[in-house]
């Protein structure tokens, strides 16, 4: 270690134009290297609540129907389209279930039909309610609350947009660009803060030879 050690200092020694060269490189992506480390930080910081937030969420909405956090699709009595009743009816039911037996709002923002069990699914604009229906006998099935709805708001920041009822999605909008934006920058510098130091042992070791 100390032969190779003063071998390499002998040759630099030995080679000034090399020396000054190198060190001059070196001496560059160091700088390069504490200016990454400085946008590393500042961004990290700021955003790390919301980025661990987005981590969070992503995982438990991967996971979603394992964990239960989407209700599960009742059967209805039959797939037959022919025996259905119309999505008005469907519709009908389902406003007047929930302003009479939940007090809730009416407005529906999304029905989702699932031909193979017979069953409409019907979501609310107002609220997470998510109530499931035999598209042939008219019955109530299900009434859960959809935690899957929750937490994909919280993941894209539209949970404020929701809450304050705003036109457009600004938040959303907002929030998804500054966060995509010190992502990829976190990303980019995270990199150069990896590969730089790299660059200089190998740059010292070329020397050496």
């Amino acid at each position: 270690g100390y032969f190779c050690l003063f071998n390499f200092h002998f040759y630099l020694n030995s080679n000034p134009v090399a020396f000054h060269g190198m060190k001059h490189k070196t001496e560059k992506i160091a700088s390069h290297t504490r200016l990454y480390r400085k946008l590393h930080r500042w961004l990290a910081v700021p955003l790390f609540v919301f980025l661990f937030l987005i981590g969070a969420t992503g995982f438990l909405l991967g996971w979603k129907k394992n964990a239960g956090l989407l209700p599960p699709t009742s059967k209805g009595v039959t797939a037959d389209t022919r025996q259905w009743i119309s999505l008005d009816s469907i519709r009908h039911l389902a406003e007047i279930f929930v302003k009479d037996s939940l007090k809730k709002h009416t407005a529906i923002d999304r029905m989702d039909i699932r031909p193979p069990k017979g069953v409409a699914k019907i979501v609310f604009a107002e609220h997470f309610t998510e109530l499931q229906i035999d598209c042939a006998t008219g019955k109530i099935l299900s009434v859960r609350t959809r935690t899957s709805d929750i937490l994909e708001k919280i993941h894209d920041g539209s949970i404020l947009d929701y809450f304050f009822q705003t036109s457009g999605d600004p938040v959303k909008l907002t929030y998804t660009t500054f966060l995509s934006m010190g992502l990829m920058l976190l990303s980019f510098s995270g990199f150069w803060l990896w590969w730089n130091p790299k660059r200089i042992r190998k740059m010292k070791s070329h020397a050496h030879r």
